[in-house]
């Protein structure tokens, strides 16, 4: 059988701290536990729209990998907005307005039903909340405010396209553009925030910021169960984009809690031009990458670790990779093809690194046998995006 992808240089490095047939530890229960896990998802399948996003069964892809099953969780209809960041953003915002009116004296007790209703709203319309984000976040953050009733303030870099900061726009937020890369926009949000007494709702944590970027990751979480539960059996190995470490943490943590032992083996991918978590491992602790951090996977262009959610990978991610661009462009192509199952799956350019990570590793052998994958691997892939930049997404899988 020929390759289902050109020879593209994949680099791998083990976690050499990476805990093994052990149940989950106090440090990683400290940042997502079952119980925050049940409290968001009590929240989230209440919410207009909510519905379990399908899970996917790439037979084709498992066939030519030769592993027993390929399942791709595909997030590109979540609540209408193109991608899995609809569950930690808005979850997020939820929670900002409530500790609020908590705070201010207006309620005790504020559901979601209340904001959506209007109930609070006089008091609503002066929160403002703000962010910083390469696309998918941001709308995230945005549709939250205009959901539950706040202001917005959205940050982009440089190379956001002008299709994504239109996306966020939709949903009544002010949208500003900012010089530099996307670790650059988050510093000038804070700095805003600071100025104009903004909440930031930020998908990644730093010293002395970490609640909000907590309630975030555990909005994830209820990706991961619908996952679980959807799949006939426990996954063995999971391929996983990186980006600052927010999603890869939700489900390590997740998975790691839910299935003690039996976890399965956790695998980070990461665009080679920002490859902020694999350096990390490397280094055996956080560091960041600088540069212009220009990769077409625009959710994952990320030079920094978020410390939250390095306090749970590292110890529970196993592997890191590094991919190309060209490697993700071709996997794009596959799954609208149907040259991965029999019908045709639009995925955004985020949400194919865990699809590109398993099809390079499976054409090494040596990396193969590496990453113990096998004729009984069950693997899962997170299709975190639709084409959230339609015009970008057609030029990609239009190129030959």
């Amino acid at each position: 059988m020929s390759p289902l992808l050109s020879s593209y240089p994949v680099s791998h490095t083990i976690n050499s701290k990476a805990i093994k047939n052990q149940s989950m530890g106090e440090r990683q229960l400290v940042v997502l536990n079952r119980q925050s896990f049940e409290q968001a998802n009590a929240e989230i399948v209440t919410w207009p729209g909510y519905q379990r996003t399908p899970l996917r069964n790439l037979d084709l892809i498992a066939y030519a990998t030769g592993v027993a099953n390929v399942w791709y969780k595909d997030e590109s209809e979540r609540f209408n907005l193109g991608s899995f960041k609809a569950l930690g953003g808005a979850y997020a915002v939820l929670n900002v307005i409530k500790g609020e009116l908590i705070k201010q004296g207006v309620a005790s007790e504020v559901s979601a039903a209340d904001l959506i209703s209007g109930r609070y709203s006089e008091v609503t319309k002066n929160i403002v909340v703000s962010c910083a984000t390469d696309g998918n976040h941001g709308r995230s953050v945005a549709w939250g405010a205009q959901t539950f009733g706040c202001g917005c303030v959205i940050y982009i870099h440089q190379t956001v396209s002008e299709g994504r900061k239109n996306a966020i726009a939709a949903y009544g937020a002010n949208v500003i553009r900012v010089a530099g890369n996307y670790d650059d926009s988050v510093r000038q949000a804070a700095v805003d925030a600071k100025r104009h007494n903004r909440f930031v709702v930020s998908d990644t944590s730093y010293p002395g910021y970490m609640s909000v970027p907590r309630d975030v990751m555990q909005g994830y979480t209820v990706m991961i169960e619908e996952a679980l539960q959807q799949m006939p059996e426990p996954p063995t190995h999971v391929f996983i984009q990186g980006g600052v470490g927010g999603l890869a943490a939700a489900a390590v943590a997740h998975c790691w809690e839910t299935l003690g032992k039996a976890r399965p083996r956790f695998i980070i991918v990461e665009p080679d031009e920002a490859a902020c978590l694999f350096e990390s491992a490397k280094a055996g602790e956080p560091v960041a990458v600088t540069g212009d951090l220009d990769t077409i996977m625009a959710g994952l262009a990320c030079g920094e670790v978020s410390l939250l959610a390095w306090e749970v990978l590292e110890e529970g991610a196993d592997d890191f990779l590094c991919i190309p661009d060209s490697a993700a462009a071709d996997c794009m192509r596959l799954l609208v093809n149907k040259e991965a199952n029999n019908e045709s799956i639009v995925a955004g350019e985020s949400a194919v690194a865990g699809l590109a990570g398993l099809i390079l590793a499976s054409q090494v052998t040596s990396l193969k046998n590496r990453l113990e994958l096998n004729n009984h691997s069950r693997v899962l892939l997170l299709g975190t995006e639709g084409a959230t930049d339609p015009q970008l997404y057609q030029q990609i899988i239009q190129e030959k």
